[in-house]
This record gives structure tokens, C-alpha cells and sequence, in this order.
């Protein structure tokens, strides 16, 4: 993730506001909270403390005493998918979810107050991909980026990108970055002229039980032994790491199934 002021050291980049459209905040409901946390825990080295409670247990993971990431408890009688939720930052929530509402997306949760913290709705895209809305108050959103064990990107993979991009350019005000040469459906979603989020076209490639979704990318210093660690705290790896132009990629999944991605950055740069 880029945007916001900030003080960038070797300690990672410290986060002011966020601007409008930008990936600000990544959520995560399970059925388990308390074993979840033990698993990124020793992954990622987060701590944790309690946050706001409107939709049920919910703590807010840190590191180095800043916050990252969160993790609720997915209600007993509701049959959600166990998976990360990028929440995209708003000045005005409520008519973001109605613009939302009118590019033919859904708004299931919201928009509603996170006590002191801010303002909050729940949606998914035309295809069915969820995401947040985040207007913020005293919680501005992720603290720290940077560094390992923080949110570092986050993608929409999806059938096909035209459409969908369009929908979130209309409704968050992204600029499309222009389409490079070659065969990929990828399109960057830009604030400002920086590259916030992407969009991946992959046809019949979505996995079968999940369909379009938003895919969080965590930073890690060595892609490979943090697959050995997810497999030796009971995950599983879906894509082996791999290199890219933007460092070492993998995909794995937690014990309860959320998938995620780790980026090791190439060495001297971070991701993006």
C-alpha cells in the first residue's frame, strides 16, 4: 500500500490519513478468533488488543506497537467466506456506499458507526468481490507499512477487467493506469498518480469455491522460510513462491482457509 503522509526510516513508514480510494485498513472474520491469532502471531510476530466490537469480538493486530491488521468473529448463524477485506478509505461513506449501490454493486453491512474509531460499510462489486469502506475518525487505518508482516498490496482478481475496474474508478475516483503491451487483463488502480491497488482479469482460473476476491499481499523478508513456517503452523501453500518483477511471490491459505499472498521485495525496494 503507498499514500498518506509519513516518516519512512528503517523502521517502516509511519501512516497520516489516507487519501480517498486508497487500500487503508485489512480485516479478517473467522470462525476462530483466538487460534487465528496464535497462527499470525507466530508468523507475522503481531500482537494484539481489543478494538471495536459492533459486529462482534474483534481485536486489532500490531506490530511494533503500531496497528495492522484486524481480526473478528464471524457470526455463529451467518455462512461467510473466511477471507482478508481490503477497506478503502472515504471521506463520506455513506455516499460512497449509495454511488456503490448505484454502479450495480451491493452494500450488505453498513454504513454504521465503529465507536470513536470511524465509519464503516461492508459491499461487494458487480462480481461479487467484498470490500470495505472506511471513513476514518480516531482509527485512521493501517499504522505501518514497509516492513515484514505488513499489508503491502492488495489485488482484485476477477473474470474480467473492464468492467469491473470501471466500477471502481466510478465509484472511488481512481485513475487507470494505461495498459501495458502483452496479453495480461491487469489494470493498476492509481490516487494521485501513485499505484494504490490492481485489478487481475484471470477468466476460468478463479478457484471454483470463491469467485472474484480481493487478494492481501503481507511483506515478508524470506518468502521461502515463511512457507515452511504457515505449513508447520497448520496453513497450507496454494502457490509456491515464485519470482516476479516485483520480488518473491507465494500464495497460502491460514487453518481456517483464508487465502493471502506474501511478498518478499527484491532487495533494496519494497512492493507494490
Amino acid at each position: 500500500m503507498t499514500e498518506a503522509g509519513g516518516s519512512a526510516d528503517r523502521n517502516g513508514t509511519a501512516h497520516a490519513r489516507y487519501a480517498p480510494g486508497t487500500p487503508c485498513w485489512v480485516s479478517l472474520m473467522v470462525h476462530g478468533v483466538s487460534a487465528t491469532q496464535e497462527f499470525y502471531s507466530q508468523l507475522f510476530g503481531w500482537e494484539f488488543q481489543p478494538g471495536p466490537q459492533q459486529l462482534g469480538p474483534y481485536v486489532r493486530a500490531l506490530l511494533d506497537g503500531r496497528e495492522v491488521a484486524g481480526i473478528g468473529q464471524l457470526p455463529p448463524d451467518r455462512h461467510l467466506p473466511v477471507a482478508w477485506t481490503p477497506y478503502l478509505a472515504s471521506d463520506d461513506v455513506d455516499t460512497t456506499a449509495e454511488t456503490a449501490r448505484l454502479c450495480g454493486g451491493t452494500i450488505g453491512v453498513g454504513p454504521l458507526d465503529a465507536a470513536e474509531a470511524g465509519r464503516m460499510a461492508i459491499g461487494s462489486d458487480p462480481s461479487g468481490a467484498v470490500f470495505g469502506i472506511w471513513q476514518a475518525a480516531a482509527h485512521l487505518g493501517t499504522g505501518l507499512t514497509g516492513v515484514p508482516g505488513t499489508p503491502v498490496w492488495n489485488e482484485l482478481l476477477t473474470y474480467e477487467t473492464a468492467n469491473v475496474a470501471k466500477f471502481y474508478e466510478t465509484v472511488f475516483g481512481y485513475e487507470e493506469e494505461p495498459r501495458t503491451s502483452g496479453t495480461q487483463d491487469r489494470v493498476v488502480l492509481r490516487v494521485g498518480g501513485r499505484p494504490v491497488a490492481g485489478v487481475r482479469g484471470v477468466g476460468h482460473a478463479l478457484p471454483r469455491d470463491r469467485g472474484p476476491h480481493w487478494m492481501t499481499y503481507f511483506q515478508v523478508a524470506d518468502a521461502d522460510a515463511a512457507l515452511v513456517r504457515v505449513v508447520e503452523l497448520g496453513g497450507e501453500v496454494l502457490a509456491p513462491a515464485r519470482d516476479s518483477a516485483h520480488g518473491r511471490l507465494a500464495t497460502v491459505c491460514d487453518p481456517e482457509g483464508a487465502r493471502f499472498s506474501l511478498l518478499q521485495p527484491p532487495a533494496g525496494g519494497s512492493g507494490g
